[in-house]
């Protein structure tokens, strides 16, 4: 299960809304990097790939690999917008650490 907060939900519809080309989905990946391992990562996708799990949140459609989903499994998504940042806040229950900025992590 993945979760999204009110305002995520908000952003990412404001971001589809706004793209160019039509939109399938949103990907979630884990990937290598950050200063504590591995980083999160979002985009809008055009098409979904055959082993994606699809996910309705809040009447999103989330895509996940399934590499991805067990390092994900019951996170939260919020959307941050303050004067000292601004963007997608990851709160993810399987993290063992985390860096100070939360952009990056570990299991």
């Amino acid at each position: 299960m993945i979760n999204m907060t009110p305002a995520a939900v908000k952003a990412v519809q404001r971001f589809i809304r706004g793209s160019e080309t039509p939109v399938a989905g949103l990907r979630l990946v884990i990937s290598g990097g950050g200063c504590s391992g591995l980083q999160y990562g979002m985009k809008l996708e055009a098409e979904k790939a055959e082993d994606d799990w699809e996910l309705d949140v809040e009447g999103l459609k989330l895509l996940v690999d399934p590499m991805t989903f067990p390092m994900i499994d019951n996170v939260t998504v919020d959307f941050i917008d303050t004067l000292t940042h601004t963007g997608f806040k990851f709160d993810n229950p399987n993290a063992s650490a985390q860096c100070s900025c939360g952009s990056s992590f570990k299991l």
